[in-house]
């Protein structure tokens, strides 16, 4: 199987806990509350490696939390490349109200990153002996330049190794504008890089085939939530709506979407069949509760679910026989 790396500027130790409801000014009695290692790549990394990939987390901690992340991650067996930073890794908080069934998620900015600390950390993954698939995802903490992706771009270009980005806001457009084979947006983050308000479906693809045909990225995955999500490359466009399942926390469905994607492609299946797991993957995640992410039993059977269901279809076809071109 091919080798994944991911790497995360901006881990968090992921709080998460439970409360009768929430009420200003009062003291409330929480439930015991679960720690886990967080942060776009890591939680790819944890997805990708209950799915089977060989996985590698790159990523920059520091300080006593930055001490009991490691920890957290030992303790999954992740093999981890840590850059240590001087500040310590920041912590987020996911609060339950049982009275309302509403999910409260609290994420701090995290430290500031030295110079040294950040290209430190490049030179450990440049270092890597073998890679494959090189995944960047989440937010980027203050003192890393957005150009940091350009550097990236040519790490992978030079290690003939596919980079996958799931970002938002400057850091992604100057992630395609350095070049990338695929990156997961959901609608939000795509208008954003677009520069338009999409909301069609038909708008969407418009949106995600210029990018594809602008020569930066091979494939654009957008996200859609619970309407599922849209592939785009240059050959094909395809929609897949997931199964209804009794959704329990949407922390990390993102991230297990594109752990599951970047893990069938390294086992060698082509990027419709990846796409189809990745819904799978993310769906997954949502049978869990707060930071949980997603297990393989329950991908598996949402994945052959998905292989059954007659709505995966070319959307081009659609959109030609609609006469929505």
């Amino acid at each position: 199987m091919k080798k994944i790396i991911t790497v995360t500027f901006n881990p968090a130790i992921d709080k998460s806990t439970t409360v009768a409801e929430l009420i200003p000014e009062k003291k409330l009695s929480c439930t015991t509350p679960v720690y886990q290692p967080g942060g776009g790549g890591i939680n790819v990394a944890r997805a990708a490696s209950r799915l089977g990939g060989h996985v590698t987390a790159a990523y920059l901690a520091g300080g006593y939390t930055g001490n009991y992340f490691n920890e957290l991650l030992e303790k999954e067996r992740i093999k981890c490349l840590v850059t240590q930073t001087n500040a310590q890794t920041r912590e987020n908080m996911v609060v339950f109200e049982t009275k309302s069934g509403q999910q409260y998620r609290f994420g701090m900015p995290g430290p500031e990153i030295r110079t040294s600390e950040w290209q430190q950390c490049l030179a450990s993954i440049t270092a890597i002996p073998e890679m494959d698939y090189l995944v960047v995802s989440g937010s980027l903490p203050k003192g890393i330049p957005v150009n940091i992706f350009e550097e990236l771009a040519k790490m992978a270009k030079h290690r003939r190794a596919k980079l996958v980005v799931d970002t938002s806001g400057e850091a992604l457009r100057m992630a395609v504008a350095a070049g990338v084979y695929l990156i997961k947006p959901n609608l939000r983050e795509l208008s954003a890089l677009t520069g338009k308000e999409l909301s069609s479906e038909e708008e969407i693809v418009a949106a995600a085939q210029a990018l594809v045909k602008s020569g930066n990225c091979q494939a654009v995955v957008v996200s859609l939530g619970a309407r599922g999500a849209i592939l785009v490359t240059a050959d094909q466009i395809l929609k897949l709506s997931p199964p209804t399942v009794n959704v329990k926390s949407t922390v990390g469905a993102g991230d297990s979407m594109v752990a599951g994607i970047v893990t069938l492609l390294a086992k060698g299946e082509d990027i419709a069949e990846a796409f189809r797991y990745g819904i799978a993957s993310g769906t997954a995640a949502t049978l869990s509760p707060g930071t949980e992410l997603c297990h393989l039993t329950d991908v598996e059977e949402l994945y052959k679910q998905l292989q059954r269901q007659p709505d995966f279809f070319p959307f081009l076809s659609y959109f030609k026989t609609n006469k929505l071109e």
